[in-house]
């Protein structure tokens, strides 16, 4: 067993050294590492050196045998090799002579070649000197442009010209020690340009601050010649004008008869304007003020990446002059060239800036302009009521007035607010009319003072016809009385009321422009004459009557029913001070408020017991009554604390105003043509249809029209109540948004709104 096992094993080892040895026969040399490893990895190594002992043998002996067999072929090469070896001793030997002829025969070409060689090595150099001079000429050129462009102080160009010269030319032939220095010096020479524009800019502020006057006195010129076209056009027949001229007014004052025309006024003030002036071309800003300097600064700040600096450094020094320009000298109140004067150099700083703001890319922009307007605005109208104030002429007033708005129009073309300083002209109006009533007391006072109370005697028909021309006196006895005839009054009566109508003229002159509806300006004539009877004429006929012993006991009897028309309007407020309303009512009741059913309870007893009073008196007394009504009931309703209202509670302030329409049916007073006394209330009752039929489709459609179904309605009251109404309808409900009714009545609500602004803007403009 044990040799059985052993043969076996011998086998095996012999077929492992004979796969061996095949290996290191067929592998490459580099990777006969493993193979030889793995023989001496196991024991038998001392025989596998015996066979590869062997087997080296064997190869020797094939080799022995191979190279037996190809020696003679190997012996017959070697024969052939050395007879080549003479040949090729000869070839040599000839291949030297022809050399040595050659050397010799090619010698001059060697040294001409030479030569030819320097001659294109010079070319060459030349060549590449010429490149590099190409390169640097335009470099050259354009510093030598630059330093021109420097010295005729033309910095913009020579900014773009550096920035070529450094960004394009230089980086060619930065290798250069010239190229170094012109480097060196850019920064030098783009901090020239800084400050020499700088410098440039400083003189274009200082040129238009001193141009400022003569600015906005051309731009004042040029929107007077505008007024002066339009005022063309609107001379021209039309329908529907609400400018009412001089003989309008008398007309007005006296609706029977042909009013004469008055004295001549002086209509001084900057509307009058020569007819040769308004064909002169006037400049504007641009043609008086050399803009290319802050163009320049601009650009060139912009470039160098400092353009913030320059607009922070440009919009201080303007906020500087405007506050300079704002500042009115101590004397402007004293005439009206005090006035244009300060206007004009306003009006100069605006156009400026309104031209820069359209000339350049935000140096300025709206927000600037508008927070300097703001103030403008502001400082101006402190100043002007603090000036006017001291104005005690009314003539200088109405020139001021006339003034200011062609002021505020100038502005106004250029895009800027003016609203404000026409509800200044308001607060002006107040001092102009007190003005008026100063001039006129001083007129009755000299009219009586001259008269001689007693009746004016007529002898012909010529003599009565330019009495009553001056006066619409009718009396059909005195008509039929023969010549010579006396009027029942002294010469004072026809010439206070020519004053009057004088007074109502210069009333008049003050609203002009001031873009107030006719309703507006009658209003506030109304005002302006009734303090002229009651205080001013009043006033003058008391004095008479203290001074003089002379009988006139109409002024008595005036003074009484003034003392009743006035304790009846407080009767009614104390009235309307129970006045209680629920707001943000949800339902309508069914009857009128109780405190307005007893007022017009009141109002019943009180009229019942005028019987005993002259029929004017009471109906006076009467229409007072009911305007007074009204006017409060409006005031109530529109009034500031009033914040929100439902439609609620605009039904039942409809119950009441029917109430007092119904009060006003009925004739607490005879002697009122139909429907005269519920024209008191024309004005709630229209303002309340429209809001409660909510019919703004035909009020937008036929506003403006003279026979408009709501021809008394304001937009600006509609646009007030509908702000309250708008207001209810978003709060009145946290679901209103969810449901589409009512978001559909607030979409609704809004574009009214915003038509109601639309209409109110092109109003005012």
């Amino acid at each position: 067993m044990e040799r059985a096992k052993m043969a076996e094993e011998s086998l095996e080892t012999t077929a492992e050294h004979e796969r061996i040895l095949r290996e290191i026969e067929s592998t490459d040399t580099a990777c006969i590492g493993p193979t030889l490893r793995s023989v001496y990895d196991g024991e038998e190594h001392g025989r596998f050196m015996e066979k590869l002992e062997t087997r080296i043998r064997n190869h020797d002996r094939e080799i022995e045998k191979m190279c037996n067999f190809h020696y003679q072929g190997f012996v017959d090469s070697i024969t052939e090799l050395l007879k080549v070896r003479g040949e090729a001793q000869k070839l040599k030997n000839q291949v030297t002579d022809t050399n040595r002829k050659l050397q010799h025969e090619g010698k001059e070409l060697v040294i001409a070649m030479e030569e030819l060689k320097q001659c294109r090595l010079q070319q060459r150099n030349i060549s590449a000197t010429v490149d590099k001079l190409m390169l640097c000429l335009p470099v050259l050129e354009m510093y030598s442009k630059l330093r021109d462009q420097m010295k005729t102080k033309r910095h913009y160009p020579a900014l773009k010209t550096l920035e070529h010269l450094e960004h394009t030319y230089l980086p060619q032939v930065s290798h250069y020690r010239f190229c170094k220095v012109m480097v060196d010096n850019i920064p030098k020479l783009r901090e020239e340009i800084k400050d020499v524009s700088m410098s440039d800019l400083k003189d274009f502020l200082e040129s238009i601050r001193k141009h400022s006057d003569k600015i906005g006195e051309t731009a004042m010129k040029q929107a007077q010649q505008q007024r002066n076209l339009d005022n063309i056009v609107l001379q021209q027949p039309r329908i529907g004008s609400k400018r009412k001229s001089k003989k309008d007014v008398y007309t007005i004052f006296d609706a029977e008869m042909e009013s004469t025309s008055p004295k001549s006024e002086q209509d001084s003030g900057i509307l009058d304007v020569e007819d040769e002036e308004d064909d002169e071309e006037v400049p504007g800003a641009q043609d008086l003020v050399d803009f290319s300097p802050v163009y320049r600064c601009l650009h060139i700040y912009s470039v160098l990446g400092a353009r913030e600096t320059f607009e922070n450094y440009y919009r201080k020094q303007r906020r500087k002059q405007a506050r300079l320009v704002l500042q009115p000298p101590s004397n402007m109140h004293e005439t009206l060239d005090g006035y244009r004067k300060y206007f004009n150099q306003i009006v100069g700083f605006f156009v400026v800036e309104d031209h820069i703001l359209h000339t350049t890319q935000g140096l300025v922009n709206r927000a600037y302009i508008d927070e300097l307007w703001e103030m403008a605005l502001s400082k101006t109208i402190a100043a002007l009521r603090t000036h006017s104030s001291y104005c005690s002429d009314p003539n200088l007033v109405l020139d001021l007035k006339n003034l200011i708005v062609l002021f505020a129009d100038t502005l106004q073309v250029y895009g800027f607010p003016v609203n404000q300083l026409f509800d200044m002209l308001l607060e002006i109006r107040d001092q102009y009319s007190e003005t008026l009533l100063k001039k006129w007391a001083g007129v009755f006072r000299n009219i009586l003072d001259s008269d001689n109370y007693s009746p004016i005697p007529v002898t012909s028909e010529e003599t009565y016809k330019k009495v009553v021309g001056q006066f619409p006196f009718q009396d059909i006895e005195l008509e039929k009385q023969p010549f010579p005839k006396k009027f029942p009054f002294s010469e004072f009566v026809p010439k206070v009321y020519n004053q009057i109508k004088e007074f109502i003229y210069a009333c008049l002159k003050f609203s002009e422009d001031l873009h107030l509806s006719s309703t507006e300006v009658d209003d506030m004539i109304r005002k302006s004459t009734n303090l002229l009877l009651t205080r001013t004429l009043s006033n003058s006929l008391q004095n008479v009557i203290k001074r003089k012993n002379i009988g006139l006991t109409e002024d008595a009897r005036h003074a009484a029913e003034e003392e009743i028309y006035t304790n009846l309007n407080q009767k009614i407020d104390q009235f309307l001070q129970l006045a209680d309303y629920d707001w943000m009512a949800g339902e309508l009741e069914s009857k009128a408020s109780d405190y307005l059913v007893d007022l017009i309870a009141f109002l019943r007893s009180t009229f019942a017991v005028f019987t005993h009073l002259p029929g004017k008196v009471a109906q006076t007394a009467c229409m007072s009554a009911c305007k007074h009504l009204a006017t409060s009931l409006m005031q109530l309703l529109l009034e500031a604390e009033v914040r929100q209202l439902t439609l609620g509670a605009l039904q039942q302030f409809n119950l009441d105003v029917r109430e007092c329409e119904q009060f006003a049916r009925s004739g607490p007073v005879p002697g009122f043509q139909e429907d005269t006394l519920q024209l008191a209330f024309i004005d709630l009752r229209q303002l309340l249809d429209l809001f409660i039929q909510w019919d703004w489709s035909t009020y937008l459609a036929d506003y403006g029209q003279p026979n408009c179904k709501y021809l008394r309605v304001n937009p600006v009251t509609a646009l007030t109540l509908l702000e309250k109404m708008k207001d209810t309808s978003r709060k009145n409900n946290m679901f209103a948004q969810f449901r589409k009714n009512e978001r559909d009545k607030q979409k609704l609500i809004d574009t009214v709104a915003k038509q109601l602004r639309g209409l109110i803007s092109s109003h005012h403009s």
